[in-house]
């Protein structure tokens, strides 16, 4: 585990160092959990979103995209819950004086049993190699059994207070804090206060003065601006069921315990997409957007088993089903996209509190209904921490050197060709500048001249750049160039002319989405 948080700590400084991520208003020494994307970071983030616009609006002819304002009408929030129930459950130590989420300081003490649990299970894996079975010995090992039951016992728990009727039992949160002895990580005492409520949402005011101001919020989930532009878009694109609403934007949650870089922060981006059925037909439709989501990150080919789906224990009381699709981070499995039956709830709810009705005439059926929802929403900030920590490497070559590479996919990559003249004379950087002129209506390239060529080598591996040119004498004589691959890091002659046919495929966001058909 501790080697999993150093190389963590090694890709946010990595992100730092090459122009990914900046903490914010770095020269002030930051702002806790608001980060700026840098000249690479933009870059990757823009492909991430981009293929994920691109695989819904693209790809299916009954999806259509929309950009709502992050300010809406205050009844909304009333409407959707968030103003009564949108609430963390808090719980401060005393001596150190820092707050914490009482619900993860839990799920981090369940997290420490199957750790403890899996340590069992890697050492019998190595006394035991081939024949071990994995299966016998999580049934028998009284170590196994042991932390299997405290973590069962745990759990059970858990979910009573959770789930407790009038919403989570705050006591019941507590005594299981002090029970199971969980200490500040910052004090190493057990002095806690009673658990609290505290709502996330921002709350700021418009209006030109201080009477006539109201109340407004930033927006905690863009799905909202998309239920309350459902009848809008349904008329005017005079869309028939099944259809879908897309839609990517900032939200904004005043995260008491943001942590781990920016897996959670205070001002992250969204993509979402609310797909709107017919009642009755949404286990049907969420099995398989299960299905189709699962396929759009598996794609990205960083291996099946780094996927996982977890079904809640836990609904919301508008929800009949639900899942995360997690992401196997260096700090372990965590979720990056939610996919959600959110049967007619929202819809519902914004036709009682406007007094507008909202509903589908079905003219197969003749009749009027609300639609019901399935709604995938992953988070575009999350994504790119994922790709992030399993493209990035530090990798023993045959020479004994070291080269710290990002393995990014060739489509997501910021820059996708680099270009380097082998010196500064003979016509080469005009040559090299030439062959970037004509191919940068293509694809993102760059131009590089400093340092040996093995050092430019490494600062393109270091961003992820799946392609790198070299031009040299020869080039001069015949039109050829060198053309290294970043992950083999081959070499090989090809002609300039034949540069773009070799490349755009492999670079563009296409090459992705041909797979998913």
């Amino acid at each position: 585990m501790a080697q999993q948080e150093d190389v963590f700590k090694k890709i946010v400084s990595h992100c730092k160092e090459y122009g990914f991520v900046f903490p914010s208003s770095d020269i002030y020494d930051g702002l806790g959990a608001v980060y700026d994307y840098g000249q690479n970071g933009v870059e990757l983030k823009n492909n991430i979103k981009q293929y994920w616009w691109q695989s819904m609006v693209l790809l299916h002819e009954n999806i259509v995209g929309i950009d709502a304002a992050i300010f809406m009408h205050p009844t909304t929030w009333k409407a959707s819950g968030h103003v009564d129930a949108f609430n963390d459950p808090l719980i401060d130590n005393r001596d150190s004086k820092k707050r914490y989420r009482a619900d993860v300081l839990i799920e981090e003490q369940l997290a420490k049993y199957e750790d403890k649990i899996q340590k069992e299970i890697e050492k019998a894996k190595k006394k035991f190699g081939d024949a071990f079975d994995e299966a016998q010995f999580r049934a028998t090992n009284p170590r196994v059994l042991e932390n299997q039951e405290k973590f069962d016992a745990l759990h059970k728990r858990y979910q009573e207070v959770m789930n407790a009727e009038g919403g989570i039992d705050l006591e019941g949160m507590k005594q299981i804090i002090l029970d199971e002895g969980i200490v500040c990580p910052i004090s190493g005492t057990r002095n806690w206060t009673d658990v609290r409520q505290f709502n996330l949402m921002f709350k700021t005011e418009m209006g030109s003065t201080a009477d006539g101001a109201s109340t407004i919020y930033l927006r905690p989930e863009t799905a909202q601006g998309i239920f309350v532009n459902y009848l809008n878009v349904q008329k005017t694109g005079r869309m028939k069921l099944p259809f879908g609403i897309a839609q990517i934007g900032k939200a904004f949650r005043n995260e008491i315990v943001a942590r781990q870089f920016i897996f959670r922060m205070r001002e992250f981006e969204q993509m979402e997409m609310q797909f709107f059925i017919k009642p009755g037909t949404e286990l049907d439709w969420f099995a398989k957007w299960k299905e189709t989501r699962m396929k759009w990150h598996q794609n990205l080919g960083f291996g099946a088993e780094n996927y996982r789906f977890h079904d809640h224990d836990k609904l919301a009381h508008y929800a009949n089903a639900a899942t995360d699709i997690e992401f196997h981070m260096p700090f372990g499995f965590k979720e990056v996209e939610g996919i959600h039956s959110r049967t007619n709830f929202d819809l519902s709810q914004h036709a009682k509190y406007s007094g507008k009705k909202i509903e589908y005439f079905d003219p197969d059926t003749n009749e009027s209904y609300t639609p019901y929802v399935i709604e995938t929403s992953i988070g575009v900030d999350r994504m790119f921490l994922s790709i992030m920590c399993h493209s990035y490497e530090e990798q023993q070559l045959p020479d004994g050197q070291t080269r710290t590479v990002l393995h990014l996919p060739a489509a997501l990559a910021p820059v996708k060709l680099a270009v380097f003249p082998l010196t500064k004379k003979d016509g080469m950087p005009e040559k090299a500048q030439e062959i970037i002129n004509d191919l940068r209506f293509h694809f993102n390239c760059k131009y590089e001249e400093k340092d040996q060529i093995g050092k430019r080598y490494r600062r393109m591996d270091a961003i992820g750049c799946p392609f790198c040119v070299t031009v040299d004498q020869q080039t001069l004589e015949d039109n050829t160039v060198t053309l290294r691959d970043r992950d083999t890091m081959e070499q090989r002659r090809v002609a300039i002319s034949d540069l773009r046919g070799i490349i755009e495929d492999k670079v563009s966001i296409t090459s992705l989405l041909k797979n998913l058909l």
